[in-house]
């Protein structure tokens, strides 16, 4: 039985069709990055799986319907949206009493041991925190909760990279342990890169690209071309060209890396590049619609 497990799954508000036609599968014990630029229709989706919002077609998520029994669901699943957003108010003590208040699955001492680890204090206020401690004050909470799925909604905003490195290099050291499927979603790729097993690409609604990094580390190549072979090269249907230091850099898809021997140096290019390859103009700037 898959994690998640989408087929045509439709959500429109108005005028703006928000999900096209997701076919969605997501086995257990993934890393699933869901990234697309702003409008794309993440925030949608994952709402769709949460049991947020009603849809069209077929959408289980641990073997059940997320929209009728999404109480049931939630026994299993821990959601975060922003990790540097806690009302300024409470107390860390106070967080742990509402964790522990909720979530059946939650570990108050497991996460009292995480927060051991840091300079955060049982008694501090949470507007006395720097967002990086509020972040590693979020991060403990969900650490704690022994949850079968963990959804990220673009949960590094407003954080600076050293936070957001060690928030997902925790993520993976201290809470990833193969049996728990976690979904990622992020217009960032470059900073949830090294930790995913397979890749989402979302665009106006549409996947535009799903793999595991295995296959994508097969199905993808980059050549960086001698002045001589890249006319050649080009002629093979690059689905992105660029130049840089007067080379020029082509990206191919599902094109035999023998093929481009001899035509200039070959790798496998990082996602941000296949991010861009796949994306053409769709790039940000566009309206946020989800």
């Amino acid at each position: 039985m898959p994690c998640i497990d989408a087929r045509g799954l439709r959500k429109r508000y108005g005028q703006t069709l928000a999900l096209d036609g997701v076919d969605l599968r997501v086995e257990l014990g993934r890393i699933v990055g869901l990234i697309g630029p702003n409008g794309a229709g993440k925030s949608t989706a994952l709402q769709a799986i949460l049991g947020l919002i009603p849809h069209e077609g077929d959408l289980t998520v641990l073997g059940r319907d997320p929209w009728t029994a999404r109480q049931d669901l939630m026994a299993d699943v821990c959601f975060i949206a922003d990790v540097a957003v806690m009302p300024r108010w409470m107390r860390v003590r106070q967080a742990l009493d509402y964790m522990e208040g909720v979530h059946p699955g939650f570990d108050r001492p497991k996460a009292e041991g995480f927060l051991a680890r840091t300079d955060i204090k049982a008694g501090s206020r949470v507007r006395e925190l720097s967002k990086g401690m509020t972040a590693q004050l979020h991060l403990a909470l969900v650490m704690a909760v022994d949850a079968k799925l963990l959804v990220l909604d673009e949960p590094t905003l407003g954080l600076d990279i050293l936070y957001r490195k060690q928030f997902y290099d925790t993520l993976l050291n201290d809470y990833f342990d193969h049996s728990r499927t976690i979904v990622v979603s992020t217009h960032q790729v470059d900073e949830i890169e090294h930790i995913l097993t397979d890749v989402v690409f979302l665009d106006r609604g549409r996947v535009v690209l799903d793999v595991s990094l295995e296959a994508y580390e097969a199905r993808f190549v980059e050549l960086a071309a001698t002045p001589e072979g890249a006319a050649t090269a080009r002629s093979l249907g690059p689905i992105h060209e660029r130049h840089l230091f007067g080379r020029s850099l082509q990206i191919f898809e599902g094109v035999d890396r023998a093929r481009l021997a001899g035509l200039g140096e070959l790798r496998t290019p990082g996602l941000a590049d296949v991010f861009v390859a796949k994306m053409g103009g769709g790039m940000p700037g566009r309206e946020k619609a989800a």
